[in-house]
């Protein structure tokens, strides 16, 4: 733990990713950080709503974290969201490894931590210049089938995959976010390569080594930390554990109960809620 005075220095910029520019906040101690952590967002969460957790990586574990926009979301939105061609392997693919090379650029030498946020670590082991990483850690990030719900939950799931959304998204040309009560409007590509992934029994398996690059964590030989909540009925535990077949041997697999922390109820998103603060020391390790 570091003093309690201790400065975050936030900075918020622009770098490239492929054809696109993404919307940034770098937050890092005075001197040199003890890791150079690049956080990956869930499926349409914003980069500010990790900002509280970033600042206490910082005056915690004296962590820099680069927080940011995926492509076409958020405050990297670019035009109308009918036009954009975004699909959710772009996100992967190019604009995780574009905002790992960014830090590298930024804070040369430290060593580069990844937490992935659901779909911020499900294509992990298939994406480029993942030999640069000296640690990865998923939070909530698993392979999902609709029929991996419990109920009441697997009704809702249905609705969103096969209800009144996929329909929604025809005639307004996106998803929208308010109307569905997903929260966030999402580029249509998006939505439906998310829908074709979490109606598919194997996910996006299928198209690896054609589409997708086959996954090879051996690449990067990084420890793999593994984390589950109980109460997440979005990507149950036994979903984290499917995608934890993907990083190899030796990942460590954790369960978190909300109950063990004073917390009421955690869930899928709120892992990273300032309200969660009890939990985060078991999900970064210090340095």
């Amino acid at each position: 733990m570091l003093d309690s005075q201790t400065v975050v220095e936030v900075e918020e910029f622009h770098f490239p990713a492929g054809p696109a520019e993404l919307s940034a906040v770098l937050y890092r101690p005075v001197g040199t950080p003890t890791a150079a952590v690049v956080l990956n967002g869930a499926t349409g969460v914003p980069r500010d709503y990790y900002r509280h957790f970033a600042r206490w990586l910082v005056e915690e574990r004296g962590m820099a974290c680069l927080t940011y926009d995926y492509r076409d979301f958020g405050t990297s939105l670019k035009g109308r969201l009918q036009d954009s061609q975004v699909t959710m392997s772009d996100w992967a693919l190019i604009d995780m490894p574009a905002a790992r090379i960014e830090m590298k650029r930024r804070l040369p030498g430290v060593p580069l931590w990844v937490i992935g946020h659901s779909v911020g670590g499900m294509l992990m082991p298939s994406q480029d210049g993942i030999e640069d990483v000296d640690r990865m850690i998923g939070v909530c990030s698993g392979l999902v089938h609709h029929t991996d719900h419990d109920w009441p939950y697997q009704g809702l799931a249905r609705l969103f995959w096969f209800g009144n959304v996929p329909l929604l998204v025809k005639a307004l040309g996106y998803l929208p976010g308010k109307i569905t009560g997903f929260g966030a409007d999402l580029p249509p590509q998006v939505y439906w390569q998310w829908r074709k992934w979490c109606t598919s029994p194997r996910s996006y398996l299928p198209e690896s080594g054609l589409t997708i690059p086959a996954p090879d964590w051996g690449r990067s030989g990084a420890p793999v930390t593994m984390i589950a909540l109980s109460d997440d009925d979005t990507i149950p535990p036994k979903c984290v554990w499917k995608l934890s077949e993907l990083y190899g041997e030796g990942v460590e697999k954790r369960t978190l109960t909300p109950s063990d922390y004073g917390l009421k109820e955690v869930g899928h998103l709120g892992a990273f809620a300032r309200r969660s603060r009890a939990l985060w020391p078991d999900l970064v390790p210090s340095a």
